[in-house]
């Protein structure tokens, strides 16, 4: 039997086929468990690495999954609406029943200095990062309540780290996202929920040209450039039986970067 068979878990912003998310949804289906996963193309039209292929990615991954002999379902969602959060679990309660894993991985992101840092686009960075992150979590946890234990992993970028100049929304928003992780952590501990989060690193996942590969490559003493696989083994971990001593954790699985 695999790790995660009869497992249900909701996976956000899935929409591209060299994402993390991506990535994660594959990996989870490799250990049994049942994916359902949200993927909104018109905010990755938005990204100059957006790809036209993947406007129909979303069918296309859903086929992929269902090749592990799990089940499979998606939803077309804007996650910065104040109502999407409920709206998630409602689908994945009707369609598959009860999630017991939620991977907050969907994230908005604009290059951003101060010279140019205006009210909306840092509503635009905390609407996705902040708000829907802790209402999935907290609605997530609710639903749960003592039912049976369940597993968050947030996606942060590795802001405690180091200091991230010109994208200054983005590091703002998911910084918030890491003190949220460590908090939350300790209100469901008792629930047996354990909440955790992982900066992957500079991942190559369609952004990067090839000079800012160059760039990045002496600054990973491992020799290469991390991949949407690094990231998703980890969350196969965290999100499984053997993770269940973690909790409240900013782990950097970035291979060393520097």
């Amino acid at each position: 039997m695999s790790r995660l068979t009869n497992k249900i878990a909701v996976i956000t912003g899935a929409s591209r086929s060299k994402g993390i998310g991506s990535a994660i949804c594959i990996e989870l289906a490799k250990v049994g468990a049942d994916i359902f996963f949200t993927h909104w193309s018109p905010c990755d039209r938005q990204m100059d690495y957006f790809e036209e292929e993947d406007t129909s990615w979303s069918k296309e991954l859903v086929t992929e999954i269902k090749k592990y002999g799990v089940r499979c379902e998606a939803l077309a969602l804007d996650l910065s609406k104040p109502d999407a959060p409920a709206k998630l679990l409602d689908e994945v309660q009707k369609r598959l029943g009860t999630p017991s894993i939620l991977v907050n991985n969907a994230t908005h992101s604009i290059d951003v200095d101060f010279r140019n840092l205006n009210a909306e686009v840092l509503d635009n960075h905390y609407a996705v990062n902040v708000r829907a992150t802790c209402l999935l979590t907290a609605e997530f946890a609710r639903r749960l309540d003592g039912q049976h234990s369940g597993r968050v992993i947030n996606m942060v970028s590795g802001q405690d780290k180091s200091p991230e100049p010109g994208n200054l929304a983005y590091i703002a928003t998911k910084g918030a996202v890491s003190t949220f992780t460590k908090s939350i952590a300790i209100e469901l501990a008792s629930l047996n929920i354990t909440v955790n989060a992982v900066d992957p690193g500079p991942t190559d996942t369609g952004w990067m040209n090839e000079e800012l590969k160059r760039t990045l490559l002496p600054r990973f003493p491992m020799g290469r450039i991390g991949v949407p696989t690094d990231a998703a083994k980890l969350i196969v971990f965290l999100a499984s039986n053997d993770a269940a001593w973690i909790t409240g954790q900013i782990i950097h699985s970035d291979g060393g970067f520097l």
